[in-house]
């Protein structure tokens, strides 16, 4: 929970989200056919030192192991071979766009059996496949581990999570995505936030940069690009021209809240209609204190246990705030704070004014 000073400099404008300013159209739009491609694959680690899967619990393991050294000319058929160093993972990556063939990539290496860390591992290579199923890179090297794990005969303690990984530049592409990217007559726009204002504004702005209608909004989420009609010499003449323009999205009234740490954000449109608000808090404190009676030394009797319990209502101070209506973000703050309420009552507070319809924002919890 952060603390009530902080929240309130963040919801009064010290922190608060202002107008947005003009941002590059690269930071707003993400390009057809300019994307990555997830990659994975299935690969054993060694070199563990005593940390890896329990081949009791993950036959899997003992099984790929086998398959590796009898590749490798090692017959292992019949034997009885159950070391601690060695771990079965997933292996994931992204493709980034335009990867060429010699290019290297970074990976992800997490354990899927009972290994208990993978510091200090080797993976050895592994193929990692597109959803087409065909294979785009080989991954191998070193992991540098995100925790570490120690444990002794009564007591264990565990930081970050060893049982995951990354390896730098880890995978070589070894295929590229067949993607023609001049061919391209047409490129579509696809906005990360959808709005129809930022849509027009974008089209507008680009057809102001070229000095000719080149750009057409489609919808809220969509703005098409006619690459001939910009008169560049290639598509991605055009994409490096037009990802520099700058524009002012439109921001929408939001309320943000996260229960669990009960973080408060508002943007800075949100408005909030004549409402009366009141605050109080309840406390109930009950409390355990047996008393234990004996009877007088070489007299008949037994020793009885009395009940004793405190109980106790403590009510917070309460109050009754009111907002004008159409108030501003400040004004809304400034009432709320009026209570002395907490972050996680402001957010039951705030629910409560959604409820009852006088809040104008997306309202989004988390």
């Amino acid at each position: 929970m952060i603390a009530r000073s902080l929240l309130a400099a963040i919801l009064c404008g010290v922190y608060s989200v202002a107008q947005a300013a003009p941002i590059r159209l690269k930071d707003l739009v993400e390009f057809d056919g300019v994307r990555s491609n997830d990659l994975v694959g299935y690969g054993l680690v060694v070199g563990l030192n005593g940390s890896g899967d329990g081949l009791r619990n993950s036959p899997f393991t003992e099984e790929m192991m086998a398959n590796i050294l009898e590749r490798l000319g090692v017959n292992v058929t019949g034997e009885q071979f159950r070391p601690r160093n060695v771990a079965a993972v997933l292996v994931t990556a992204q493709l980034p766009p335009f990867a060429r063939a010699g290019g290297s990539i970074d990976v992800t290496v997490s354990a899927i059996g009972d290994a208990g860390s993978l510091l200090g591992g080797t993976l050895i290579m592994t193929p990692l496949n597109a959803a087409d199923g065909e294979i785009y890179a080989v991954a191998q090297g070193t992991i540098i581990a995100g925790g570490i794990s120690a444990e002794g005969e009564a007591a264990s303690v565990t930081q970050g999570v060893p049982t995951a990984g990354t390896i730098p530049s880890g995978a070589t592409v070894e295929r590229e995505v067949a993607f023609d990217f001049t061919t391209l007559d047409t490129v579509r726009l696809a906005l990360r936030n959808p709005d129809f204002t930022t849509a027009a504004r974008i089209e507008a702005a680009v057809n102001d940069d070229f000095g000719r209608p080149v750009a057409l909004m489609l919808d809220a989420g969509t703005v098409s690009l006619n690459v001939a009609a910009t008169g560049t010499a290639s598509p991605a003449h055009a994409l490096a021209r037009l990802e520099n323009i700058l524009v002012e999205p439109e921001v929408r009234a939001t309320v943000v809240v996260d229960q669990r740490s009960g973080t408060i954000v508002m943007g800075e449109d949100v408005r909030v209609d004549r409402v009366a608000v009141s605050q109080g808090n309840l406390t109930l404190r009950i409390e355990e204190a047996p008393l234990v009676v004996q009877p007088n030394p070489f007299s008949p009797g037994d020793t009885v246990v009395v009940p004793r319990s405190e109980a106790a209502i403590t009510k917070g101070e309460g109050g009754l705030a009111e907002t004008g209506g159409g108030t501003s973000l400040s004004e809304v703050v400034a009432g709320l704070n009026a209570l002395g309420v907490a972050p996680l009552d402001m957010i039951d507070i705030l629910k409560s004014i959604k409820a009852a319809g006088a809040l104008h924002a997306e309202f989004i919890v988390r």
